[in-house]
């Protein structure tokens, strides 16, 4: 059996570096309501006994984590002052402990490149750590998360993830990640999208300085988005809703996570990603998609429709854990 999760996943923002405690707690409410099932607690400023306080209130006013809802944890050295095995038995217990839950939906194995690989893996490391923890039932689900294509790649070659979440972009702008989706994808992993918009550049055209070494604004790109934001525009279609169905309408992508700060804001993406938008807008799209990246194709994955389901029957699965 696998877990049903929405095609689409909310990022909130921890109390002490976003909108404050009740503001933060009122976004969880609203996502745990739905149609989301699927929210990512994993960065680093959601770790600790802060965040995991106001998420655990949240479920516990819920009467529960809902049935087949996916929250995520993360592990990392930035994220822990023990980062030994002992000291990830231990977070996870508290963690478990803080939220009110037997288990763990997805715990996260964040930022591989902060330490080496042989280290990440010998026979009491992290990874070791963490399958131990989820063939005793603590975790269900154990991905991995950030760090460069090829170090996500070597990872996922030990067969011990379930989930790969990728910060290396896949958006109308730049599919830097597709190797990583391609492998994910041939080892039945689920990707998750945590990069669909380029940075600001996609949902409002903000930043538009070419000073510096700021990839995201480059003179191309700045070309390519001021075309796409004029199709939509020609529709009164919000770019932001076409840069996100590009990530959700893929079906070789699991879910796509964008952030809310706000139980507005997770209505408005709520709204974007059920936006019309008519197949002659997505043909003007690809074509500038392709025209930057010639040797690769998009039309085989991206599956657009003019009546895009409501979440509710957006449903996929979250490939269950292998035993190892």
């Amino acid at each position: 059996m696998g877990i049903d999760i929405s095609t689409m996943d909310v990022c909130t923002r921890q109390p002490d570096c976003g909108p404050g405690f009740e503001t933060a707690l009122e976004t969880i409410r609203r996502v745990l309501e739905g149609p989301f099932n699927f929210i990512d607690a994993s960065g680093e400023s959601w770790q600790g006994a802060e965040g995991e306080r106001c998420i655990g209130r949240a479920i516990s006013e819920a009467g529960g984590l809902p049935d087949g809802f996916v929250l995520t944890r993360s592990v990392g050295p930035a994220l822990a002052l023990d980062f030994s095995g002992d000291g990830i038995v231990r977070a996870v217990e508290e963690s478990l402990q803080r939220l009110g839950l037997d288990l763990l939906p997805l715990v996260l194995l964040r930022n591989p490149e902060e330490f080496s690989f042989e280290s990440g893996t010998a026979r009491s490391g992290p990874l070791a750590t963490l399958v131990g923890l989820r063939d005793q039932g603590l975790i269900n689900h154990l991905g991995i998360a950030g760090g460069p294509i090829d170090l996500q790649l070597k990872y996922l070659q030990t067969d011990a993830f379930d989930a790969v979440i990728s910060h290396v972009p896949y958006s109308l702008l730049d599919r830097a990640a597709e190797p990583l989706i391609q492998n994910a994808a041939s080892r039945e992993v689920a990707f998750v999208n945590a990069a669909p918009f380029t940075g600001r550049l996609l949902p409002d055209g903000a930043g538009r300085s070419t000073q510096g070494v700021n990839w995201e604004r480059s003179p191309a790109r700045l070309e390519r988005s001021d075309k796409m934001r004029l199709i939509c525009a020609a529709y009164g279609i919000p770019l932001a809703a076409a840069a996100l169905q590009f990530s959700t309408l893929d079906p070789r992508i699991t879910s796509t996570i964008v952030g809310a700060s706000t139980p507005s804001q997770a209505d408005f993406v709520t709204d974007l990603a059920q936006w019309r938008i008519p197949s002659g807008v997505w043909d003007d799209l690809l074509d500038l998609v392709e025209e930057s990246e010639l040797a690769i194709s998009c039309r085989d994955h991206v599956v657009p429709t003019t009546d895009p389901l409501s979440y509710r029957d957006q449903r996929v699965t979250f490939p269950a854990p292998v035993p190892h």
